[in-house]
């Protein structure tokens, strides 16, 4: 058949079925007959079968010839068949070979095999996993705020503490009605209907309606049931004594960390550490009761408890108010140490800050002057000059001196206060007339690398080590480095800069028989379960003698006393000793003093028979000239007095001694000043 032939019939080619009533020679057979087929006998009998020739196909797949194997003949044409009739086959044996089932056997199997083992994978190994994931998507995370420990004065008074309280959210997609939700809220929210509506009616998944709701109103809004609306834990510090002790007790951020003074020096004590709860929730995120609820609990924070007498605290910053609301200075600071610890018994200056409002102060208002801020001290530095002069045995209390009124210092001429002509003054005198002479003609007698030490020794130069941030260090230039004229002004307490907790220390030294204790502001820290941490005493330095310090405190009570400097610093039935101090502010531009105002200062301890308490004041850019003496010695008495009747300190036992200021009262004559007036500030 060629390409173009049509196609055949198959069926033409198979054998052709012989009606079923007609014999072999095409008559009829008779009814119901069977025509017997070949190779079984007519009779019947089911003996085997003759054998019957099959066409065996040819190499080119033509039947072959041939006939049975006892050579029995053929028929032409096909062979009869020996299926039913009816049924038809190709005319070909049907086999399958071994690659065929093979494939199919793959085709078959290995999906299946697929299926089983990820079936068997997911119901087995992976089922735990799978199950755990199922449940993680129905839960909600919220975090749990540690609340922030207390800070409290000496006494357990708060100047600081937290408070519960939420921040209201919602979900907008979880909100059902956002006009009734909003009506629901604005009154317990205290916010516009208009503008919560506006936020529960957003695209958004996440807004804030309220921060720092108190727990009552908290719980009004889950009374009502409200569905996409959900809190947040949102703690409120509070501040309740204001700006009393805020310079020391600093302030936090909205974040709640700390950002100032104690707040930020204890920040990992009182912070505490947060938990969260992971909830089971239903529509809306809504938290189900009785579902899954893993919640891994905060642990607050220590309560930090201070040095600090907040009642001393008040007084002396209504001293400082008062000085700057006065017009008599426009910035003050104060500091009180206790003698024979080192605590800070109260720190602050004019003007403060509310730890509450520090988000709406001016920053440059937002730290503490006391520690930071640092000044010529002036001629309280005169003290730490005749304690070298008195400890290298240089001077005695009464030793003499021939005393100008000015002295050469290289190319400049230093000058007393006032002018006068040389004077004998003995060396208490020249510390009560706080002689400039004077002091530079000891200064030379001890040697300007001693002297040095003894400025370093009492602290001069280098941080108190108080725990507040910010501290300043002060300048002390190395006394290889100084000049002539800085080798003079040195001694007086110009050409070095310190901090008024630095001088506050230096005295404190002296009042303590020469042993020094670095001042420190915190007491204990209580640990939520209660456990008290009690700080490491500071190291106690010795920097003179108890001889030398007694001296020191004897001539330094002079200044307080008839014929010194500071009358006005006494406080009435306590003995007072202390020192004045009237210095040039130096402008950091120029580095230079171009009459920009001075520093008038104040540092004292008393009672000085029986030292308890030290304090310093020093005010800046005050509105006159005056002296420390007029100006600082007045704020350190009140700040003194209220400390000492508060602390319940005996009054003197002693009466103040008569002191030697001149020669001529060596020899008996009345204690008063020389001709000429005073020599100094």
């Amino acid at each position: 058949m060629g390409p173009s032939d049509p196609p055949r019939d198959r069926r033409r080619d198979l054998p052709r079925e012989r009606p079923r009533d007609l014999g072999r020679d095409g008559a009829p057979s008779p009814r119901g007959a069977r025509v017997p087929r070949a190779g079984v006998p007519r009779d019947g009998s089911r003996g085997r079968p003759a054998s019957v020739p099959r066409p065996v196909p040819s190499r080119d797949g033509a039947p072959r010839a041939g006939g049975p194997r006892g050579g029995g003949a053929t028929r032409s044409g096909a062979f009869e068949p020996r299926r039913p009739a009816g049924r038809r086959h190709s005319g070909r044996a049907l086999t399958v070979g071994p690659a065929r089932l093979w494939w199919g056997l793959v085709l078959v199997v290995v999906p299946l095999l697929v299926v089983t083992t990820r079936l068997v994978w997911l119901q087995g190994v992976d089922g735990s996993d799978l199950a755990y994931r199922a449940e993680q998507s129905r839960l909600a995370e919220y975090p749990l705020s540690a609340l922030r420990g207390a800070i409290l004065d000496r006494d357990g008074n708060p100047f600081a503490y937290t408070v519960d309280a939420s921040r209201v959210t919602a979900d907008p997609q979880a909100v059902e009605d956002p006009e009734r939700t909003a009506l629901a809220l604005t009154a317990l929210l205290d916010v516009p209907v208009d503008e919560l509506t506006e936020q529960l009616g957003g695209d958004g998944r996440y807004v804030v309606l309220a921060r720092q709701v108190p727990p009552e109103t908290v719980d009004a809004i889950q009374d009502l049931g409200l569905a996409g609306v959900l809190f947040e834990d949102d703690p409120v510090r509070l501040y309740p004594t204001g700006t009393v002790g805020g310079q020391v007790v600093g302030f936090t951020g909205r974040d709640g960390t700390g950002l100032g003074g104690v707040e930020l020096r204890f920040e990992d004590t009182l912070a505490g550490t947060d938990g969260d709860r992971r909830v089971e929730v239903g529509s809306g995120n809504n938290p189900i009761p009785a579902g899954i609820d893993e919640s891994t609990p905060a642990v607050d924070g220590s309560t930090v408890e201070l040095t600090l007498d907040q009642d001393v605290q008040f007084v002396m910053e209504q001293r400082l108010a008062q000085a700057c609301a006065d017009g008599a200075t426009t910035r003050a600071s104060a500091v009180v140490l206790d003698v024979h610890t080192g605590e800070v018994v109260a720190m602050g200056s004019c003007p403060g800050y509310d730890p509450a409002q520090a988000g709406r102060t001016d920053p440059e208002l937002l730290g503490n002057p006391v520690v930071s801020d640092v000044f010529e001290p002036g001629s309280v530095m005169k003290a730490v000059t005749l304690a070298a002069a008195l400890e290298e045995g240089v001077a005695e209390p009464d030793t003499v001196l021939n005393v100008n009124g000015h002295i050469q210092a290289g190319d400049v001429v230093v000058t007393d206060a006032h002018d006068h002509a040389p004077v004998d003054w003995t060396v208490t005198g020249i510390l009560a007339k706080s002689s400039n002479v004077g002091t530079i003609m000891l200064a030379r007698e001890v040697g300007d690398e001693r002297l040095e030490e003894y400025l370093r020794a009492f602290g001069v130069g280098a941080e108190t080590g108080v725990e507040l941030p910010g501290e300043s260090a002060g300048i002390l230039q190395d006394s290889a480095e100084w000049t002539e004229s800085r080798a003079a002004n040195v001694p007086i307490g110009q050409g070095v800069s310190v901090t008024t907790l630095q001088m506050a220390s230096v005295y404190q030294a002296i009042a303590n028989d020469g042993v020094r204790i670095p001042p420190r502001v915190v007491s204990s820290v209580t640990a939520p379960d209660g456990t008290v941490t009690t700080p490491d005493a500071p190291e106690p330095v010795r920097v003179v003698s108890e001889r030398t310090a007694d001296d020191l405190a004897y001539m330094l009570e002079a200044v307080v006393g008839p014929g010194g400097t500071a009358p006005l610093a006494q406080v009435e039935g306590y003995r007072v000793a202390g020192k004045t101090g009237t210095a040039q502010r130096a402008n950091p531009e120029c580095n230079c003093y171009d009459g920009g105002g001075y520093v008038t200062t104040f540092v004292g301890f008393a009672p000085a028979d029986d030292p308890q308490y030290v304090v310093a004041v020093d005010l800046e850019r005050p509105s006159s000239s005056a002296e420390g003496g007029q100006v600082a010695a007045p704020v350190f008495a009140d700040v003194m007095r209220h400390v000492l009747t508060d602390a319940g300190v005996v009054p003197s036992g002693t009466a103040r001694p008569e002191f030697a200021i001149t020669r001529e009262d060596l020899t008996g004559a009345a204690a008063g000043g020389p001709p000429g007036g005073p020599a100094g500030d």
